[in-house]
């Protein structure tokens, strides 16, 4: 039996597709992936790149790595989305006068107002999952603990 007083699946069933968590999260993030690119398509985004816009809109100014950190890649996946949002002159990046090593990613003003037209993009997201504002919160909140979960068990070596 498990937490919940439900028994556990046969071991025989442990491998089905079905059955993996894992699988689930991919199958659920390809959707979402899906109906942003339909929603993104209007703001001239792809869904990476309206991450990097999130954390740009909420945070401003911000170094290549810490930017990274807020959206869990590393420089060499950050660095070509970065380039096509400078080419689409919606972000500038600069050498810091602070440590010349460092680059630090900011908005145009184009980037910024771009923001105003993205404030209906999370409506119309909500919208397509057919759940009411509580139970995405609750989602949310879970799939947070999940992650945190998962991340401990990695660097413990699980």
């Amino acid at each position: 039996m498990n937490r919940t007083g439900t028994p556990h699946p046969h071991q025989e069933e442990w491998l089905r597709l079905d059955r993996q968590i894992c699988f689930s999260l991919h199958a659920a993030a390809r959707a979402f992936n899906g109906v942003y690119r339909v929603i993104l398509k209007d703001l001239g985004l792809t869904y990476p790149q309206y991450l990097v816009m999130l954390v740009l809109w909420e945070q401003g100014t911000l170094p290549v790595k810490k930017l990274g950190e807020h959206l869990r890649l590393d420089s060499g996946t950050l660095s070509p989305l970065l380039k096509r949002l400078e080419s689409a002159g919606l972000v500038r990046r600069e050498r810091s006068a602070r440590d010349e090593r460092s680059v630090e990613v900011g908005l145009t003003e184009e980037g910024a107002a771009l923001r105003e037209r993205a404030l209906e993009v999370p409506r119309r997201i909500a919208s397509a999952t057919g759940f009411e504002v509580d139970e995405i919160n609750d989602l949310r909140t879970r799939l947070d603990a999940l992650t945190s979960a998962l991340d401990a068990a990695a660097l413990s070596g699980a």
